[in-house]
């Protein structure tokens, strides 16, 4: 359970920032605080173990038979991850706190915060990887709208679609690895594919899978040629960059890396493929960030920089190198998030980011440049910060890489220049930012100090960072060891972090590497001279010309098929089934199977008679759209006599309450469409529309007809035999739909809930003018509600109501059910609105649908939830019986509250959408 809470406390305290912003700000954050804080003292409680070695997992079943399940582990990894993400989670929501002005809507902020520190937690603790897909894919839609919180900008909109089109296609590279993963090994379950490296790399599809995983990895992580998206998401806030770029979203994919190194790392494929993309990645990142004039630009760079580096060095695989890694994603998250808040704060104080404008800042803001130096020092790898042990350890790493033979002399040699270039932008940021001269007139002049509360996360990242420079062993060298142990999945010699090692090749490689940093930067006036005389290269602009080329075509394709007409779409359809029907029949060799038809059943004749010349009988008279309507209506109630005559009382029962609501509904809309025409079609078209539907009708016909003559076997003996034993229930279909498809079930209760809301929507803002005569010129009744109607229509409504509780309570053991009885009570509150008018209804029953509707999805997840509390997968349902005096025995079963919740949904929805249909033939108020 404490793993639980790790990952949802958060999710579930998403709403408090959203109620709490009316109490004021800081109680706002107080009270989002709270969420992350016990995340942190809950993962804590795990560091004891943790240190000694353990690893703790637990399971709850979700969805067993697809190898789904909420399975969350924690070793070193895991932990060290989840404390960075909650842990500069807190910091950058009390920064947030004084970022934000006061008309940005912080709670929305901080509810989007925690939402996505749940996708970030449930990545880095799950032990399936199916379901780490689940939370990775989140992590992309919480990024876009964290990218996209300022949604009136236009760059924020573009950087936050282009985010997501790029990670989101990763993700199905990434999913798509993953299942071949499980279908390799046999198992979806983490544990068990970190334990089957040879199994994984001797497979025949182990370059697809890897090619696969890495795609995934490399758009998540921003990695060469993937990058150009994390540039562009700097449109978000300071405070979402921060968090974004140091613990979380671009380390997702790093942390993927170190996760499956066990599985799929060191091979040859491996080194080559990650190792190249991370020197690559590395160098293109330091050497754009030496030439970008807006703060948050250089810093993002600079972060593709350092995830390249990171990314090389789980691609060398040597022990060493996977210490460097997991070493540098903490030094890394502590120096980056200071430095964006930094960045924010000198975007606060004085109104810009770009250094072509700001200089000498430090005198405005002696505390911020102070800082700055500490963290660009950190940044540069200077020595005593930790950014400077880490660079050593990569230098050191970097030499000697067997796998590229004569050429392995190149890894050192461009780490070397790229660690060049990153003590050049180091520079820079800190340097052209605070001094190099007079200040400059900003935006806001004279520029104010950020306040100590604001830079007290900063202070204390920086404290970090200058901490572990000096006293890196005995403040993180054992842990740092313990993460490198569980990337590599076995136990390597212990590393002692030393900040002297003597005078050695990477030290003067890193002596190089400053000196060469501080040395180019005085002659970057020529630098930036050569950089404007290149052609102007913006990914964004490509990447939103291909979006609009690929819009324009997919839009030119739509428009040349779907031309409006009714007909043509369901004579395509039609067709399509038509081909696929003889490709289904054209293997038999006989159309007549081994069994003999049964006797026409004379109920069941007269029925279909009656339902094909209704049919027909629409067809001919479709002009009159009333009689069209009514004798249309004949076919559904011919339908429900079919289905009870063949022993399916429910769904007769359904198809009745769906009929009656069909019918209301559609009567409304009659109202508002236009005149009819005498003729629709011409003579070649009628012709063509008859060959298609007798082609249609003898296609179903032969296909039926080969059906039933042949045996079948099918799942129902099963449901017939454990309804009562397995469900508790007599009533087999509303057994199934409760118990053994409940899944199904709540997913379709939750696609008819959006559907309700998206007409509503659309029904929201339309207007229709009023037609003041019918088809034959006849003005309407100037009393469209008779007295004797609405009277009998209040009559009617508690009958009705007492009617649907009874099917509703009776639906476990005879025909009835939450969808029936949800039926029956639209089609009693239909008939108010129908006979007394939206008014009238909203005055008595003003209710906020959307609302209702939600409560009733809330109630039937819940109730599924209520099942891994016992260990059960979701929407188990079980059973008692109770005797209670005079009563006596009767049944109770869990499945009572889900059948509430499908209630609810299918009452709500379908009065939402009356209600919008209804308003627009009133001034009325609709409330939702």
């Amino acid at each position: 359970m404490t793993l639980l809470a790790i990952v949802f406390l958060p999710i579930l305290a998403a709403w408090l920032p959203l109620v709490s912003d009316r109490l004021g700000r800081t109680a706002c954050t107080v009270l989002t605080l709270i969420a992350p804080v016990v995340v942190v003292w809950l993962a804590l409680s795990h560091l004891p173990m943790v240190l000694n070695g353990e690893l703790t997992t637990v399971s709850y079943n979700w969805m067993p038979s697809l190898g789904l399940n909420l399975a969350f582990r924690v070793d070193a990894l895991s932990l060290m991850f989840a404390l960075l993400i909650a842990g500069i989670g807190i910091l950058v929501i009390w920064y947030a706190r004084f970022y934000l002005s006061k008309g940005d809507n912080l709670g929305k902020l901080y509810s989007m915060l925690l939402m996505f520190m749940t996708a970030m937690l449930g990545i880095v603790l799950s032990n399936n990887i199916l379901l780490l897909v689940v939370f990775w894919e989140l992590t992309s839609l919480t990024s876009f709208l964290l990218i996209g919180y300022w949604q009136n900008d236009s760059e924020a909109r573009k950087g936050a679609r282009m985010a997501l089109a790029v990670t989101g296609g990763g993700g199905l590279a990434l999913m798509a690895g993953m299942i071949l993963i499980g279908q390799v090994v046999g198992s979806f379950n983490l544990s068990e594919v970190l334990a089957a490296h040879s199994l994984i790399t001797q497979h025949a599809l182990y370059p697809v899978i890897l090619v696969l995983v890495l795609l995934g990895v490399f758009t998540k992580s921003a990695q060469f040629p993937f990058h150009f998206w994390l540039p562009h998401a700097m449109a978000a806030p300071t405070p979402v960059s921060a968090y974004l770029h140091s613990a979380t979203m671009v380390k997702a994919g790093i942390f993927l890396l170190a996760r499956l190194f066990p599985a799929l790392g060191g091979t040859d494929l491996w080194i080559i493929l990650v190792t190249l993309t991370g020197l690559t990645t590395m160098t293109y990142g330091a050497a754009m960030a030496m030439f970008k004039h807006d703060l948050k630009g250089l810093l993002a760079y600079s972060t593709v920089s350092h995830l390249g580096l990171i990314t090389m060095l789980f691609g060398i695989s040597t022990d060493l190198a996977v210490l460097a890694a997991v070493f540098h994603i903490m030094n890394h998250a502590a120096f980056k998030a200071s430095l964006f808040m930094v960045a924010g704060a000198v975007d606060h104080g004085t109104g810009t980011r770009n250094l072509r404008i700001l200089k000498g800042m430090h005198k405005f803001m002696p505390l911020t440049a102070l800082l700055s130096v500490l963290g660009a020092a950190a940044m540069a790898g200077v020595p005593f910060f930790n950014g400077f042990l880490s660079k050593e350890m990569m230098l050191t790493a970097s030499i000697g890489v067997d796998v590229f033979g004569g050429f392995a002399w190149l890894i050192p040699l461009v780490a070397t220049i790229a660690a060049t270039f990153s003590v050049f932008y180091s520079v820079r940021f800190a340097h052209n930012t605070f001094f190099g001269g007079k200040a400059k007139k900003t935006p806001i002049f004279p520029p104010h100090a950020p306040s100590k509360l604001m830079m007290a996360p900063v202070i204390l990242l920086i404290s970090i960072c200058v901490a572990v420079g000096l006293f890196a062993q005995p403040l993180v060298g054992n842990y740092v060891n313990l993460a490198a142990t569980a990337v590599l999945g076995f136990e390597q010699s212990p590393y002692t972090i030393h900040i002297w090692h003597g005078v050695n090749t990477p030290l003067l490689m890193s002596a190089l590497a400053l000196a060469g940093g501080v040395l180019v930067y005085q002659f970057r006036a020529k630098l930036f001279t050569w950089y404007n005389n290149q052609p102007d290269f913006n990914e964004l602009h490509i990447f939103e010309g291909l979006t609009q080329w690929f819009a324009g075509h997919a839009n030119a394709f739509t428009n040349g098929l779907e031309n409006g007409s009714l007909q043509r779409y369901i004579a395509l359809i039609v067709m399509l089934f038509g081909f696929m029907l003889v490709l289904a029949l054209a293997p038999l060799e006989h159309l007549t199977g081994d069994i003999t038809m049964t006797k026409p059943d004379l109920i069941a004749s007269v029925s279909s008679f009656i339902l094909v010349f209704a049919a027909l009988t629409t067809v001919f008279v479709h002009h009159n759209r009333f009689g069209a309507l009514i004798i249309v209506s004949v076919v559904g109630l011919m339908v429900a006599i079919l289905f009870a005559r063949f022993s399916a009382p429910d769904l007769a029962l359904t198809q009745l309450s769906v009929e009656a609501v069909t019918v209301v509904l559609l009567m409304l809309a009659l109202y508002f469409l236009p005149k009819a025409r005498l003729n629709e079609s011409n003579a070649p078209r009628v012709i063509r529309d008859i060959i298609i539907a007798t082609v249609a009708a003898v296609g179903v016909g032969i296909l039926v007809f080969a059906i039933l003559t042949r045996p079948m076997t099918t799942i129902a003996g099963y449901y017939l035999e454990n309804a009562k034993l397995l469900g508790g229930g007599y009533n087999v279909v509303n057994v199934i739909l409760v118990d053994f498809r409940g899944f199904d079930t709540f997913g379709e209760i939750t696609v008819l809930a959006i559907a309700g809301l998206g007409i509503a929507n659309m029904l929201r803002n339309l207007y229709l003018p009023l037609p003041l005569t019918d088809n034959e010129g006849r003005a309407w009744s100037t009393e469209p509600h008779p007295t004797l109607v609405s009277v009998m229509a209040r009559i009617l409504l508690p009958l009705a109501l007492m009617v649907s509780v009874y099917i509703f309570l009776r639906g476990h053991n005879a025909p009835g059910g939450g969808f029936i009885a949800g039926l029956i009570t639209s089609v009693a509150l239909i008939l108010q609105y129908v006979a007394s008018g939206v008014g009238f209804v909203h005055e008595r029953m003003n209710f906020n649908y959307p609302r209702w509707l939600a409560a009733g999805i809330l109630v039937a997840g819940v109730t599924g939830m209520g099942s891994w509390v016992f260990g059960y997968p979701f929407l188990t349902s079980t059973f008692q019986y109770i005797t209670l005096p005079i009563i006596g025995t009767f049944e109770v079963s869990s499945a009572l509250p889900f059948d509430v919740g499908v209630y609810l949904t299918v009452v709500a929805t379908t009065l939402l959408i009356l209600a919008y249909v209804g308003k627009l033939t009133t001034t009325e108020r609709v409330d939702g």
